[in-house]
């Protein structure tokens, strides 16, 4: 086995990856394990996760989702476009599928850094009054491939992200799973702002996919917007979410934005 695995870093819309195509080498320890080393700011490469890349019988690749403590997610929008961006540029095609925990998703690069992917069937929205370091709120609980809880503020950049989100993020009310939280601001009815706490990287990201997915369709649930809408996360970079809404479900759920590779390299392929 090599002593080296090479990989890719690269960036959704503010969300770093580290991505390692497994079609043609191995890893000589569990990905859980690795992400836990790899992803550690200033210890290593650093990024919010690792994507695998490997052969699938559904569909073109499979993309797993390794967070920063180790833990597995069923799927992530950055991430999914950041891994059809790889496939999609080095096959020279526009569109494939991925195969992800959440289920097949479509990818399509409209332009030379632009990915949009539509996301599976999102859940019902839930409303669920909670209180959390002694203030109330009204969280939106939705599935969007992952389980998020989305709360509206009335100043974004005034919340208190860092204790607040994870005690909404393990509140009893998202048992067992916890939930990634949201902080959403309404700008205007195509546009809104929102920050994430996000499972597994347990920290505020400069961005989040479904976060931004699971924003719009509250607030358009709410009647704050309408499709298509324009969500500015903590990059400040513009995710445009798009959706068809009829008899209080969605359809056609997607998720655009720019991805970057921003280097290539070569790591050592340690041993658990």
């Amino acid at each position: 086995m090599k002593k080296t695995v090479r990989f890719v870093k690269t960036v959704g819309t503010g969300n770093d990856f580290i991505l390692v195509d497994l079609r043609r080498q191995r890893l000589s320890a569990p990905p859980k394990h690795l992400a836990q080393k790899w992803c550690r700011r200033s210890r290593s490469i650093g990024a919010d996760g690792i994507l695998t890349v490997e052969p699938s019988k559904k569909a073109a690749v499979k993309m797993r989702v390794i967070n920063p403590d180790g833990s597995e997610a069923d799927m992530c929008g950055n991430g999914a476009r950041c891994a059809a961006f790889y496939v999609a540029s080095r096959n020279k095609t526009k569109r494939l599928t991925l195969e992800t925990g959440a289920g097949i998703i479509q990818a399509y690069v409209p332009s030379k850094r632009r990915v949009r992917v539509t996301l599976t069937q999102p859940s019902e929205i839930r409303t669920v009054p909670l209180t959390a370091l002694m203030k109330h709120f009204t969280a939106y609980h939705v599935t969007t491939g992952v389980p998020h809880a989305v709360i509206a503020v009335p100043n974004i950049r005034e919340m208190d992200v860092a204790r607040m989100g994870p005690a909404i993020r393990f509140h009893r009310a998202f048992r067992p799973r916890g939930a990634n939280v949201d902080f959403i601001q309404v700008l205007n009815p195509h546009a809104l702002r929102v920050r994430t706490y996000e499972r597994g990287v347990e920290s505020e990201t400069l961005a989040c996919g479904t976060g931004a997915v699971a924003a719009a369709l509250v607030a358009s649930r709410l009647g704050w917007v309408k499709s298509p809408v324009a969500v500015y996360p903590t990059s400040g970079e513009r995710l445009v979410i798009r959706f068809d809404a009829a008899n209080g479900t969605w359809k056609n759920v997607s998720l655009e934005g720019e991805v970057r590779e921003v280097f290539e390299g070569e790591i050592l392929n340690e041993k658990a």
